[in-house]
């Protein structure tokens, strides 16, 4: 069972998440409960068809996750970090993550449609990874990322 409160990226996702509910709809979910979305098992992804279209709650899954790598890299430079993602209707796309003037964090994205992870283990981990490279990033060009 995956402790939530430890894992400073999954922690922070949970605070996302819960920040989007203006209502209270979600108060009683637990925190795996909230992110359970984000998991897609190879069972579950083998199901799904090679080529979809994404529908708008796993392009919102997506925007999520990379908003929570951004505040995840301020919280570690002090430096505020934007996703910016375009997304074609077929799933592919690029996302980046600028601090400053600076590029911290780029992707190529396919299959958008399929995206998960296989456990929270695995969702925390490759957070925090991508966290680490746009770090790394930041701390090689500080005066670009912080101009």
């Amino acid at each position: 069972m995956t402790d939530f409160q430890s894992h400073p990226f999954l922690n922070m996702l949970v605070k996302v998440v819960r920040a989007e509910d203006s209502h209270g709809v979600w108060e009683r979910k637990t925190d795996a409960e909230l992110l359970q979305e984000y998991i897609v098992t190879k069972e579950a992804r083998r199901a799904m068809p090679i080529i979809g279209d994404p529908d708008p709650d796993v392009l919102h899954r997506v925007e999520q996750f990379y908003r929570t790598v951004g505040l995840r890299i301020e919280e570690r430079t002090g430096c505020m970090s934007s996703p910016m993602m375009k997304m074609s209707h077929e799933g592919f796309g690029r996302l980046l993550l600028t601090t400053g003037k600076l590029v911290a964090y780029s992707k190529t994205l396919r299959d958008i449609h399929r995206f998960g992870f296989e456990d929270f283990d695995v969702l925390g981990n490759e957070g925090e990874k991508i966290v680490a490279q746009a770090v790394a990033t930041i701390e090689r060009f500080p005066e670009v990322a912080r101009d």
